[in-house]
């Protein structure tokens, strides 16, 4: 099984300005999936699709690892998906003749995850499957205490019968962490992450699922890190 190792870092961000080369605990945040993805992977299999020469700058000159190529303009806005970012990377390295079986999608954003859990989304994943993904169980539960309006503008509860008074009663749910995904190249070709029917999961912790998207975020990570409390 020939495996990629996909790390997507765009350079305009919104939430956190130039958060992938922003240093955390004074390592530029890609470093973090750098890392781990070496863990797994010779640098020929690891590629950081950007958009961004500063970001090329930083891979290159202070983790060494070269970039092959700058991602299109129209795989770099705002709206821009995941989908058709590992698309154009799986496509660039068949034109240079290496296909792959197996992408392991690795998001910057995510700096806490470790290569354990990286090897054991790996080791659920079996080519008759779509997709492993990592997971965190989810803050608000459908069944407890996430509610929608309905058309006289009350709100309901969104499943079941709202006859659960204690959460741990409710059936668990997940929301996906965005640390991890383990994803057959063969399904990737036919339909997007979305429509995948055989995804299985891997649970990690909540201080390793942190995934840093506003600069509330950036501080909860700053204080995981001065506290030691990474578990």
């Amino acid at each position: 099984m020939k495996t990629l190792f996909v790390i997507p870092a765009r350079g305009g961000s919104k939430g956190i300005p130039g958060k992938n080369i922003k240093p955390l605990a004074g390592k530029p945040l890609i470093g973090y999936s750098i890392e781990v993805a070496r863990a797994f992977a010779p640098d020929e299999d690891i590629c950081l699709t950007t958009d961004d020469p500063a970001i090329v700058r930083v891979a290159e000159e202070q983790f060494g690892l070269k970039v092959p190529f700058l991602r299109p303009a129209e795989l770099a806005t705002d709206r821009s998906g995941t989908y058709g970012v590992l698309l154009h990377a799986l496509d660039f390295y068949a034109a240079h003749g290496s296909n792959y079986d197996t992408l392991v999608l690795l998001q910057p954003t995510s700096p806490f995850r470790t290569a354990d859990d990286v090897r054991r989304a790996i080791r659920l994943y079996s080519p008759d499957i779509d997709m492993v993904v990592t997971v965190k169980e989810a803050a608000t539960n459908p069944y407890y205490n996430a509610f929608e309006e309905d058309e006289n503008g009350f709100l309901h509860i969104s499943k079941g019968d709202g006859h659960y008074t204690r959460r741990q009663d409710a059936p668990r749910v997940w929301e996906y962490n965005g640390a991890v995904y383990v994803i057959n190249v063969a399904s990737l070709r036919q339909m997007t992450l979305g429509e995948f029917p055989r995804r299985r999961l891997c649970e990690m912790s909540a201080s390793h699922s942190v995934d840093l998207d506003t600069p509330i975020d950036w501080l909860v990570a700053e204080t995981l890190i001065n506290s030691n409390n990474l578990k």
